[in-house]
């Protein structure tokens, strides 16, 4: 089975109620679909496994059961190994390896959206005219979004293989579209 974006949505949205959360994968799914479209590899593959990279984190909230708990559960819904794999991998206690594009993409997308999220939420003017700089100057403040792993923001541009300025615009481009699904403002909003 090659899971389809909707139908990933349908498994999300049955094990994630909270909205943080599903603003949390939606922000990881707009960003790695991106890389998707960059590396021209299948979007709507990366998108799926992007979506469920937290699935079972509302049932599974500690790190001796997710996301490793939840692989059984996409096992039993017919996910592709691929995708599992991809999402075991991105949990850096796992000691897994990323060894394929999309396992990297994943990693390096997955606290850098959270983060740029949380830099969107305390800007008037949410994710317009968000600059590398400036998430760069957050990323200093220890106690601004403090759940973040900065080591991870880092190790995940290196892992792509970009700086990390680059990395940010990236993510922030790949936000901007949905930044009203992710409860920011717009410059809709202002006008």
């Amino acid at each position: 089975m090659r899971p389809s974006r909707d139908a990933a949505w349908a498994t999300l949205t049955e094990y994630t109620k909270s909205e943080a959360l599903l603003r949390h994968a939606l922000a990881v799914e707009a960003s790695v679909g991106f890389y998707a479209r960059l590396y021209e590899e299948d979007e709507d593959f990366w998108r799926a496994t992007a979506l469920l990279h937290d699935f079972d984190y509302e049932i599974h909230p500690t790190l001796d059961e997710h996301p490793q708990d939840g692989a059984p559960i996409l096992r039993e819904l017919g996910y592709p190994d691929e995708l599992i794999d991809s999402v075991l991998s991105h949990a850096e206690h796992l000691e897994m390896p990323r060894d394929t594009r999309l396992k990297k993409v994943l990693f390096a997308c997955d606290e850098l959206s959270g983060f740029v999220h949380a830099c969107g939420l305390v800007r008037p003017s949410g994710l317009d005219g968000l600059e590398p700089k400036s998430v760069k100057k957050k990323l200093k403040q220890p106690s601004f979004a403090a759940g973040v792993h900065r080591d991870e923001v880092y190790e995940g541009a290196e892992l792509l293989g970009l700086e990390l300025d680059e990395h940010i615009a990236n993510v922030v481009a790949a936000m901007q579209p949905i930044a009203a699904e992710l409860g920011l403002r717009t410059a809709a909003d202002e006008a």
